[in-house]
């Protein structure tokens, strides 16, 4: 395939050669060149990878249904709650809601996927069964990572560890964990738990904090403390996270520099706080930063419209972003920054001037989207997109295709 008159990460006009899944060559744009069947015109858009949402909640969507009164009581487990006694009163299919949800966000330019997947008393295995039918339904289209999530805490409700360990023997990625010493109060059995299902199951470990100050420092640090007892470098991330900042510049700077050494990742939502650890330096530190969009107008919020590039904008407003480098930045975060901790062979976000995932040699996961820079693409938001998976054209104008 020949991708003619794209603009990789906004630099000059050039035509890109795909080879199976990956980049072939980069040269300069010929406006001569002929163009064969399968090519694709890129009408002097920007090239920059696909997108990877890599904290996303697809089993709680209410994506294509009509808005509803936001009911959720204050803390996890009274939101938790709003959504498990609301999530079954629907007229469609919680799969076709999940499966829509997917396909709306492939459609807007996101062909890397680390889902959440509910497993409690409750739900049991309905949810994560719903979200594993649409990553097989999107296979072609997206690569997607199901984390086995206990939204409601591991401890407080009898057989949760049975179901969770259930739904790693059928095929979960990722193990999940949350608030360890705020929900379940036993941080060591919990914890003990989600990293004694991770080896034995040898998965990744992603644990959910939104624990305050000092607690969520604490429980930080076991979480290092495991991630290095067991060698599990590489292999676990730190989501949300967003108070990790609030306790002293030594605490801050101490946290990013271990979780450069043993290369734990983060995975934000651009949350509306400033107390989050500071995006430049974790970037400066090398730590693998992704974003994503969380709940997806849910019983959670109403916020969510599948769209990163509405995430990026946000991500660079709530960090003080003006410069083109640092807006640049938070762009390469919502594409390769996930990508790298969904995968240790994609290349990650190396520093602040760092632009990765258009290069020969790199897989052709790509979004030509219309913009004069990288920063007017973030501040404008154009719908004129075309999605590359693979090397194949999955997606264009916002529609899917090939399904």
């Amino acid at each position: 395939m020949l991708i003619r008159n794209v603009r990789p990460w906004g630099g000059e006009a050039s035509d890109i050669v795909i080879d199976g899944d990956r980049i072939a060559a980069i040269r300069p744009h010929d406006p001569a060149a002929v163009t064969g069947a399968g090519d694709v015109d890129g009408r002097g858009r920007l090239a920059i990878p696909s997108f990877s949402d890599v904290h996303v909640h697809l089993d709680s969507s209410r994506i294509g249904l009509p808005f509803r009164p936001h009911t959720g009581a204050p803390g996890v487990w009274g939101m938790m709650l709003n959504d498990r006694n609301n999530w079954r009163n629907t007229d469609v299919p919680h799969a076709d809601i999940v499966a829509g949800t997917l396909e709306q966000m492939i459609a807007k330019g996101t062909t890397r996927v680390r889902t959440y997947a509910q497993v409690d008393v409750d739900c049991k295995l309905e949810k994560f069964d719903s979200v594993m039918a649409a990553k097989e339904k999107f296979a072609d289209h997206a690569d997607v990572q199901v984390m086995t999530f206990p939204q409601a805490g591991i401890l407080r409700e009898e057989g949760t560890v049975q179901y969770l360990e259930e739904s790693l023997r059928q095929g979960a990625d990722v193990m999940g964990g949350i608030d360890p010493s705020q929900l379940d109060r036993d941080p060591v059995k919990h914890l003990d738990i989600v990293f004694g299902l991770a080896e034995k199951y040898q998965v990744e470990v992603d644990i959910h904090l939104h624990e305050p100050g000092a607690l969520g420092v604490f429980s930080t640090e076991l979480v290092l403390e495991r991630t290095r007892a067991l060698g599990m470098q590489g292999k676990v991330a730190m989501s949300h996270a967003y108070d990790l900042g609030s306790v002293s510049e030594a605490t801050s700077r101490r946290l990013i520099d271990e979780f450069a050494e043993l290369d734990i990742a983060m995975a934000t939502i651009a949350p509306s706080t400033s107390n989050h650890l500071r995006l430049l330096d974790l970037a400066a530190a090398g730590v693998r930063v992704g974003l994503g969009e969380d709940g997806q107008r849910d019983y959670w919020s109403p916020y969510g419209n599948c769209d990163m590039l509405d995430r990026t904008w946000q991500l660079a407003f709530v960090n003080g972003f003006r410069r083109d480098d640092h807006i640049e930045l938070a762009l390469a975060v919502a594409t390769m920054g996930g990508a790298s901790i969904m995968s240790h062979s994609s290349p990650r976000v190396a520093g602040v001037g760092d632009r990765p995932g258009v290069a020969v040699g790199d897989r052709a996961d790509l979004v030509l989207v219309d913009g004069e820079t990288p920063t007017s693409a973030v501040m404008d938001r154009s719908g004129d997109r075309t999605v590359l998976h693979d090397g194949h054209v999955v997606a264009d104008g916002l529609r899917l295709l090939g399904l």
